[in-house]
């Protein structure tokens, strides 16, 4: 289906053109879902490559692409090139929004969370934690404490400060 959509809009719009990238954007998901990875890296790249080109490196749409390419690259195990991806797009969000606009703009808060996934993944349980709890405190502003992706997400927390506790480390420690 989205092959069809890109073919239309790749023929009427052109395939540089932003509502064409959307859908190769959306491709890239739909590969990754697959588990076609490498069929998904060449989409989002070229997508990417297109966005920078339409709408410049530090754009929103743009840096969504880039927080696509951080997931994909922590589930093809190239952790290095996903915390790239991930502190890209971070940088971007807030010079693009400001710090304070980032805390309350979804994409940005799901690119927090995703890094400090990334932590977690990497055993640096410290920076996961300050990771997780700066997303789920910009999550708790824009949907509500009571909100089941909150819930979710402390619970992720608690278990984290579990594993911390095994570990025998503290949250001030976190926070060096």
């Amino acid at each position: 289906m989205y092959q069809r959509a890109l073919q239309g809009k790749e023929k009427t719009l052109g395939p540089e053109h932003i509502s064409t990238l959307k859908i190769v954007n959306n491709l890239g998901n739909l590969y990754t879902e697959q588990g076609k990875l490498a069929e998904a890296e060449r989409i989002y790249q070229r997508a990417l490559q297109g966005k920078e080109k339409a709408l410049g490196p530090e754009h929103v749409l743009t840096l969504d692409t880039v927080n696509n390419l951080g997931l994909l690259y922590t589930e093809q195990g190239k952790l290095a090139e996903a915390e790239q991806m991930y502190q890209r797009a971070l940088q971007g969000y807030e010079k693009a929004l400001g710090a304070e606009n980032i805390m309350t703009y979804m994409p940005a808060l799901n690119t927090i969370w995703n890094l400090g996934s990334l932590f977690k993944l990497q055993a640096d349980l410290a920076k996961a934690k300050i990771l997780y709890s700066k997303a789920l405190t910009g999550y708790e502003k824009v949907v509500g404490p009571d909100h089941p992706d909150c819930y979710r997400r402390r619970e992720i927390l608690r278990a984290l400060d579990t594993m911390m506790a095994e570990n025998g480390i503290s949250y001030s420690e976190s926070r060096d």
